[in-house]
């Protein structure tokens, strides 16, 4: 479905980036993965998605947080591939504490990479799909792009940034057969989330279902996690024709819980 086309997935190097990158890449997609990680990790995840899917994929380690290291990033991407079509915004961070006692430098950063970067990166992708008569901006945005919790300021202020920033883009775009939308899961189950599980645990002295079931899925009425290859696969759907006018949208996958 997506051969020939070239995609940049951004915070690719694990979790839900690298199953978006799997799941593109699977439909014939060629591939930008970015993010940090082991170099030896990032060239067998890169050497697999290439083997698997017979794609071309590449890596770039841009930090995002620097303007100068994202235009480097999207120059690449045409200097290799001539363009760029898919545009998947995933990168970002997070931070708790409440608000009186959050550190500014955290709060920077969860805004420079979960929002900034997000935005320099449409702002410069924008040009070259618009060059091909052609696009789509997927941003992974959360549930807390649509609701709140308590002690997560920056987390909220920036993915609420999201959803708007993705509502303008659509409109913008709306006539240049571009589309612009935000993913927003709720708790998905990664490697980071697991190994969370056993210390949580051990810190509040219940079992390890226990945390799943009323710690981290407190929220979400299914009580079952969303799986990033869930993801993966809503991701192709938004690039699939028949979304053709699904556009500035923020879709909830999170298991009810922005419906309570």
């Amino acid at each position: 479905m997506l051969k020939g086309k070239v995609s940049i997935v951004t915070g690719s190097t694990s979790g839900i980036g690298l199953a978006i990158a799997h799941a593109l890449a699977k439909e014939g997609s060629d591939i930008v993965i970015n993010g940090f990680g082991k170099p030896e990790d990032i060239e067998k995840e890169r050497k697999e998605l290439e083997d698997s899917y017979g794609v071309k994929c590449i890596y770039h380690g841009a930090d995002l947080t620097k303007i100068e290291e994202i235009e480097d990033l999207v120059n690449t991407v045409k200097d290799t591939f001539g363009g760029v079509d898919i545009l998947v915004n995933n990168a970002g961070v997070q931070h708790v504490a409440p608000i009186d006692e959050f550190p500014v430098e955290k709060w920077n950063l969860i805004i420079g990479l979960n929002l900034n970067a997000a935005f320099h990166m449409i702002r410069l992708c924008l040009p070259l799909m618009k060059e091909r008569g052609w696009g789509r901006i997927i941003n992974t945005a959360s549930a807390h792009a649509l609701v709140a919790s308590p002690f997560k300021s920056a987390y909220v202020a920036a993915k609420h940034g999201i959803a708007g920033m993705t509502k303008v883009v659509a409109l913008e775009a709306a006539q240049k057969n571009i589309t612009c939308n935000a993913i927003c899961p709720g708790y998905v189950w990664t490697p980071l989330v697991e190994g969370q599980v056993a210390d949580t645990a051990k810190a509040r002295g219940i079992t390890e279902e226990e945390v799943k079931r009323d710690v981290l899925l407190a929220a979400q009425p299914t009580k079952e996690f969303v799986t990033t290859e869930q993801i993966g696969a809503l991701a192709v759907f938004l690039c699939s024709d028949g979304a053709q006018n699904i556009t500035g949208v923020s879709l909830p996958i999170d298991g009810g819980w922005t419906a309570q």
